[in-house]
């Protein structure tokens, strides 16, 4: 099958396949985000804090957290990274890498939010990425905020000197928030098992990286960035389960392969 051999419509090819991708439904034949809602009641709601405290990647690291404050070992680690940077090289890499690392968190929300199933008539379909992308705003915003609340309420010196908000870390909170919605996403993205772990670990990865970038940074202590880590995760299970209404994977599902001479479309749908 030949499709678009023209160079300039290359740089089509990203939005028609999240497009395309996208035009299925959940199985109860409704597109993501159209059942997001500003209230969903407060059973659902305090069910669904209940499930984001209990998620792995927000006691675990609280509980990291807390290893770290035995024997002063917060700052010992502080320290090596801030003199050693094993990772990065020095300060101001560290520096730029987190602020990378945190963007790319963001940039992979937003990609999965695209390969979402939200329907199959456009109109539809942008609503539903609209009021998503709504509640994906309005988790990280919460997490941001309240991570800025407590950095004042704690008033702890980052390593570096620089202030006194160091506890938590704004940096991780946001990597933390949107690779949590990200991951969420890729539950209801018709992918294989594999590729679905795949993509987990790298979106896990680019916490930890903005995590120990801002440690390399001493921009933070590493309990900051782990209590960073848990308020996003936290947030963004939280919102996630509350006010989206999500129900199960897509019944209909898209795939897109790349040919020698073009792309070859597969449809499937399950009854």
């Amino acid at each position: 099958m030949r499709v678009w051999k023209h160079p300039g419509y290359a740089a089509t090819w990203p939005l028609l396949i999240a497009w395309v991708a996208g035009c299925s439904t959940l199985p109860n034949g409704h597109g993501w985000g159209e059942d997001a809602t500003l209230a969903p009641g407060w059973a659902r709601v305090g069910q669904a804090a209940v499930q984001a405290a209990r998620d792995p990647k927000v006691w675990v690291p609280l509980a990291g957290a807390a290893v770290f404050q035995i024997d002063g070992w917060d700052r010992r680690v502080s320290d090596w990274a801030r003199r050693d940077t094993p990772v990065f090289g020095s300060q101001a890499n560290a520096e730029r890498w987190s602020d990378t690392l945190r963007s790319a968190s963001v940039i992979a929300d937003g990609a999965t939010v695209l390969f979402t199933p939200s329907g199959d008539v456009a109109s539809d379909w942008i609503l539903n990425k609209v009021k998503g992308s709504a509640v994906d705003l309005a988790a990280a915003t919460a997490a941001i905020e309240t991570t800025s609340g407590l950095q004042r309420l704690t008033d702890r010196t980052r390593p570096n000197g620089t202030n006194d908000m160091s506890l938590p870390s704004g940096h991780t909170t946001t990597s933390a928030a949107y690779t949590q919605l990200a991951s969420r996403h890729l539950e209801v993205i018709d992918l294989d098992p594999s590729a679905r772990r795949a993509l987990d670990l790298g979106l896990g990865a680019l916490t930890v990286g903005t995590a120990w970038a801002r440690v390399e940074a001493g921009e933070h202590f590493p309990a900051d960035t782990l209590v960073g880590m848990a308020i996003g995760n936290f947030f963004g299970h939280w919102f996630d389960a509350a006010f989206l209404g999500l129900s199960g994977q897509s019944q209909t599902t898209v795939a897109i392969s790349p040919l020698h001479n073009g792309l070859a479309l597969h449809w499937e749908a399950r009854f």
